[in-house]
């Protein structure tokens, strides 16, 4: 199995935001000198949750800041965007780092909707406007002329330039945040992105989608290829004792809840509902700890995991030192670790 690390940096005071900015490439460089194989990106707007805020500009720097991590979107919140821009901005880092993007796509989310109204864009079109932009960037990169009449855009251009560094184009994956999306995914045979707080939790998500893939008559070979192909994000606090992860590390996360249902009442809710569960929605403890549940990920075939080290106000050199941990004892285990047989 694959490892990253998922670049989700907050910044509550605007004074700040330089500083975080600085200290997310700091550990994307980190990564990349730990030996970890990807950085993935997030997308929120106008309320400091992810600081970095416009994925595409974040990544053409840290192509220039990096030379061997791939570097990933997980995921662009496709809605919000012109497919003509997006498909510039795609292809030109991938050029820029010569082949080491990962293009996760989504809708947008439906948790912060003052990013829709922000760019005046209606949230119930969201969906229809991914699946027509998607189309859109496919015929972009074709290297023909692109022609397109369709419900929200109309376009027709000679051909889009630079054409991806990748032929024909980087890896797509969708990000899939319901059943009926990781059905709908499967039955294509597509790889995918998803959210998964417990190695229980995304081994029922890969049992969904191979019976989804197997009742659409996709062959066994390709369902593994694209399980192989696809990520899962988690979030993890991780220090060298238990006592420190949970009486320490596991304040910032709930920190961040706390920061975030202040501005969306659908968060709210779902933090809500995650504190109601037994135990919190990620990852938390000693490497000993954790690691279990590691290795049984990495065990049900997945390609790859995504960590959110950083959350909430988290001091960098706390997130840092996770990592670190991550990397030392963690990752030697899971990158070993054989699939088991479906």
């Amino acid at each position: 199995m694959r490892v990253g690390v998922f670049l989700f940096h907050e910044s509550r005071d605007p004074a700040g935001d330089s500083r975080v900015i600085d200290e997310a490439v700091r550990e994307a460089k980190l990564a990349e000198d730990e030996g970890m194989d990807a950085v993935f990106l997030a997308e929120h707007h106008f309320d400091g949750n992810c600081v970095y805020v416009d994925p595409p500009t974040f990544a053409a720097a840290l192509a220039m800041a990096t030379s061997r991590i791939k570097i990933g979107f997980a995921v662009l919140q496709s809605s919000l965007y012109h497919p003509l821009r997006m498909a510039e901005q795609i292809a030109l880092i991938d050029n820029l780092s010569k082949g080491r993007l990962i293009v996760g796509l989504g809708r947008g989310s439906m948790v912060n909707l003052h990013e829709y109204k922000g760019y005046q864009i209606d949230p119930t079109s969201a969906q229809d406007r991914f699946e027509e932009i998607e189309s859109i960037l496919l015929k972009c990169w074709s290297g023909e002329p692109v022609k397109h009449e369709g419900k929200y855009w109309n376009i027709d251009i000679p051909m889009l330039r630079p054409l991806p560094y990748t032929k024909p184009h980087p890896p797509i994956l969708r990000s899939v945040a319901s059943e009926g999306s990781l059905v709908g995914q499967a039955r294509q045979g597509r790889p995918v992105i998803m959210a998964a707080a417990t190695a229980a939790g995304a081994a029922h998500n890969i049992d969904i989608y191979r019976k989804a893939a197997t009742q659409a008559g996709i062959s066994d070979p390709q369902i593994d290829r694209a399980i192989a192909e696809s990520w899962v994000s988690r979030t993890a606090i991780i220090a060298p004792t238990d006592e420190e992860a949970e009486q320490v590390g596991l304040p910032y996360f709930r920190q961040m809840q706390q920061y975030r249902a202040a501005q969306s009442s659908a968060f709210e809710q779902r933090a809500a509902d995650q504190n109601k569960a037994a135990a919190p929605p990620l990852q938390c403890g000693s490497p000993a700890t954790v690691m279990e549940d590691f290795t049984t990920l990495a065990a049900t075939g997945i390609g790859g995991v995504s960590v959110r080290f950083r959350t909430g106000p988290m001091p960098a050199a706390f997130s840092a030192r996770a990592l670190k941990l991550f990397m030392q004892e963690i990752a030697p285990r899971v990158r070993a670790t054989e699939p088991v047989a479906a």
